[in-house]
Parts: C-alpha cells; structure tokens; sequence
C-alpha cells in the first residue's frame, strides 16, 4: 500500500478513515478535506466514498427535511460540488468524476411568467429550484454539469465536460453541451447501438 500511496498519502487517507468512522459511520471512505453544510438536511447511503475537497450543500426551500439524498454505494471523486434546495435524488451505485457540478438551485427564475431582470444583482434575485433525479448505475464524467430539472436515466453514461440541461432517458450514453445522446443500449442484441 505504501508503493501506491507514498508515506504522506498513505497518513492522509488513515486520519480520512478515522474522521469517516467518527463522523460518517455507515460510509466507506470520506477523504478530507470535506465541507459539508446543514447535514441534517443531507441523507448518506451506505458505503458512501468520496475524494478530496468535496462540497455537498443543503439550503431547503421547501418543508421537506431531506433535500439531498444520496442511496448505497455511490462513489464522488475529487472536487465534486453538489448543492440541493428542492431535492437532488442520487440513486445506488453511482459513480461520479472529479469535478462535477450538480444543482437543483438558480438565483433567480428565467423562463415562465416571473422572470427576473438583469439590471437586478444575482444574489438579490429569489432563488428558484427544480429537482434533479439520478438514477441507479449511472457514470457521470469529469467535468459533468447537471443542471436543475434534469432526469438521468439508469444506467446512463454521461461523457466528461458535458451540460445536461435536459433529461437522459434509461440506458443511454450522452455527450456534448448541451448533452445529446449518442448511443443507447439494445438488451436484445446486447450492444451500444449508435443514434444518428
């Protein structure tokens, strides 16, 4: 383990493993440094595993308790920020890059019938919310960006450096920004089948 980790590392990961057993029983592995802000409103699955640096974020804008909820096994890399003011639902098994970007929270509303002006500041603009789902077996890539609103279906590829401003049905690939879907899964002939 030490050839892997080196002596530095290797120290940081056994105090990260103290602070998960103290803080974070039921998780895996929390690496810190780790900021979290209003837990109470944050429920962690089991075998929860993150990298370093990760920011979760729970600012309810409803009654409900819980707005960020994460179920068994979901694994965060390095740097992922995720903030949930009406609800972000993470499903089992998810797998998640460094440096990703999830939130259900805008300042401000830009489409329907209350828009707010761009002569006004943001933070002074009311924040406005939209829950975001993400389904069981999902893979986001690096540098991923799901915006409010958005359904990821299971087992949903989503490439690195994409925005997902809209849902992804169940069993696709999607890429680009905004991310478009690229091939779908065919159980029948058990292939990626490419959409034109």
């Amino acid at each position: 383990m030490i050839k892997r980790y080196g002596f530095l590392g290797l120290l940081r990961l056994f105090i990260s493993l103290i602070y998960t057993k103290i803080f974070y029983p039921n998780a895996r592995l929390i690496r810190v440094p780790f900021d979290i802000r209003n837990r109470k409103h944050i429920k962690i699955g089991k075998d929860f595993t993150t990298g370093f640096g990760c920011r979760l974020e729970a600012y309810p804008q409803t009654q409900q308790k819980q707005v960020l909820l994460f179920g068994n096994d979901v694994e965060l890399n390095d740097y992922v920020h995720i903030s949930a003011g009406e609800q972000v639902s993470i499903g089992n098994n998810v797998l998640i890059a460094s440096k990703v970007f999830i939130s259900d929270i805008n300042h401000g509303a830009y489409n329907g019938v209350v828009q707010d002006s761009p002569l006004s500041t943001p933070n002074s603009r009311k924040l406005s919310t939209n829950p975001i789902l993400i389904k069981d077996n999902v893979w986001i890539g690096e540098g991923v960006c799901v915006m409010a609103g958005v359904t990821i279906g299971l087992g949903c590829i989503i490439g690195a450096s994409s925005v997902v401003t809209k849902d992804i049905p169940d069993y696709c690939i999607a890429v680009g920004a905004p991310a478009k879907v690229i091939k779908k899964f065919d159980f029948a002939v058990n292939k990626w089948i490419a959409i034109p």
